[in-house]
């Protein structure tokens, strides 16, 4: 299951990543990833750990979204996802007064080879996972699987931004018995950044057109990043 923000907290995280230039849009020479997916878009919540003042409102909203959508009791730790989710689970344990965790994605090759750092002595806790973004939420499983071995009740999760383009995601969340939260989505990145005009209508256009179609956007603009591998 998907948990939408407010309206409110949506635009307004999403002007916060658009300011701090954690989205960038490009349609004219398009990002690849290691997937080989071509994108106009990229994501880079690991930028946000550098500006105290925009990540302290984003974390305030994540913790006012926990508070009320998961409740204040029906969460023990918050438990960072190796690696990018770790800042944001001490940023939002602080503000939640809630011990925290953090998840590897494979355990630890020395010592105790743990998987899970932290401690977690009590009996069935619920833990909230807690990653900076979700794509199509495959990659969660990992950490997920790794707590709920360790006996912990793990059925929401939280990340600063989520693509909410993917039916995989939804389709991820409920296979899994998880509730995503977040604070905002490529679609309200769109619409603030039309309705303050941070980028060209041309811009805007292509962008929209990968939203509502990633793969034939991806397709009919290969030649983009044929044409910038040979330059």
């Amino acid at each position: 299951m998907i948990s939408a923000p407010s309206e409110e907290i949506a635009k307004k995280a999403a002007k916060i990543l658009l300011d701090t230039k954690s989205v960038l849009f490009n349609s004219r020479e398009p990002f690849v990833f290691t997937s080989g997916r071509i994108s106009p878009v990229y994501t880079d919540c690991r930028r946000l750990i550098s500006f105290p003042s925009e990540r302290s409102t984003l974390m305030d909203m994540g913790a006012e979204i926990l508070r009320e959508k998961v409740g204040i009791n029906n969460m023990d730790f918050l438990a960072g996802g190796e690696t990018a989710g770790i800042p944001y689970a001490a940023f939002l344990s602080d503000r939640l007064q809630k011990p925290m965790l953090y998840v590897r994605k494979k355990p630890k090759g020395f010592g105790r080879m743990a998987q899970i750092e932290g401690c977690m002595d009590s009996d069935s806790p619920k833990v909230i996972l807690v990653e900076d973004l979700q794509t199509d939420g495959g990659s969660k499983k990992v950490f997920i699987d790794a707590l709920r071995a360790a006996n912990a009740v793990v059925e929401h999760g939280f990340v600063v931004f989520h693509y909410g383009i993917f039916q995989q995601s939804i389709d991820n969340m409920n296979a899994l018995g998880m509730t995503l939260h977040y604070l905002t989505d490529w679609w309200h990145v769109l619409q603030v950044a039309r309705d303050l005009k941070y980028f060209d209508e041309e811009t805007l256009a292509s962008v929209e057109s990968f939203l509502h179609a990633p793969d034939a956007w991806a397709e009919k603009n290969a030649h983009l990043v044929a044409k910038k591998e040979q330059a």
